[in-house]
């Protein structure tokens, strides 16, 4: 009834299985179990629980002020709500190395097939966003090899984030994720690369999955999946597009609501009542108990 039927054991391996198997992962961001449900309809290979679209959604700024209950509570709901296997952003493990052991053993037990682990320091800050640091590698191959000890299911990902690209040059955050490779992290996400040159220089050095992220508005060109699937590029990022969409649309329909009185000029753009109960399965609820649910759409 509820439309899930795939396993957390089988979202982990099916996610393990397309960052190996040669054609790039398309893994937009969902900022809630509908919006997931939306993508996975859609067809795309994972579904993205980004960082900065939870502290976003909870009126914070991405500078390290959620907690890990807060980000695998939401995680758990998102996971829930699909057969696609969640990819979730675990900032630097909520403290260190004892808390990102607890952190992997939380993100197995809510459902995740995986999370990026980050060497910013903590509070960390939004990786394209200037003045940012990162930990000694020596630290963060500590949090590295800590989740790695507390990892039980061995198709849980485990990726390892290096935001040194800006502070400490190409070549460093290149020895960096080599260095995470070493300790156990299954894929690197190399954060705030310039462009294409970059990840080609990454995909040279490294010989575990890459992620590349796509978010709008930061240090990045905003490549073509054609580009990145090119460029041995094993997954991708769209990690604030559905809130930054959503939210324009918010605000630019309240504007008109307060100016003009109304919403009917709106009607035409926006989902239908038709739409979201198929969207949610109402008639297999109505099915299930037509007692309870007597309605009809």
């Amino acid at each position: 009834m509820l439309n899930v039927t795939t396993t957390p054991a089988e979202k982990r391996k099916a996610f393990k299985q397309g960052l190996l198997s040669g054609t790039l992962q398309r893994v937009p961001g969902a900022f809630s179990p509908l919006v997931a449900r939306l993508l996975e309809e859609q067809g795309f290979d994972a579904i993205y629980i980004s960082g900065a679209v939870l502290s976003a959604d909870l009126g914070l700024p991405d500078i390290g002020l959620t907690t890990l209950t807060e980000v695998a509570t939401r995680g758990h709901q998102i996971a829930r709500a699909t057969n696609l296997p969640c990819l979730i952003d675990v900032d630097t493990g909520f403290g260190e190395p004892m808390s990102a052991y607890r952190t992997m053993v939380e993100m197995e037990n809510q459902g995740l097939a995986g999370f990026h682990l980050e060497d910013q320091v903590n509070p960390k800050r939004c990786g394209h966003l200037d003045n940012k640091e990162v930990v000694p590698t020596a630290d963060m191959v500590r949090r590295i090899k800590a989740a790695v000890e507390a990892r039980v299911d061995p198709n849980f990902t485990l990726m390892a984030r290096t935001d040194a690209r800006m502070m400490e040059g190409l070549d460093a955050a290149i020895d960096r994720a080599k260095a995470y490779v070493d300790a156990g992290a299954d894929a690197i996400f190399p954060e705030a690369m310039n462009d294409a040159r970059d990840f080609e220089a990454f995909r040279k050095a490294i010989d575990v999955p890459l992620l590349a992220n796509m978010t709008e508005f930061g240090k990045s060109d905003l490549l073509t999946a054609e580009q990145l699937q090119n460029l041995g590029i094993n997954l991708v990022i769209y990690p604030v597009t559905s809130l930054r969409i959503a939210m324009g649309a918010v605000e630019s329909a309240f504007e008109r609501i307060r100016d003009e009185g109304t919403q009917q000029p709106l009607v035409p753009q926006m989902q239908t009542r038709a739409r979201l109960y198929e969207l949610l399965n109402y008639e297999d609820y109505n099915a299930f108990d037509t007692s309870i649910f007597n309605f009809k759409v």
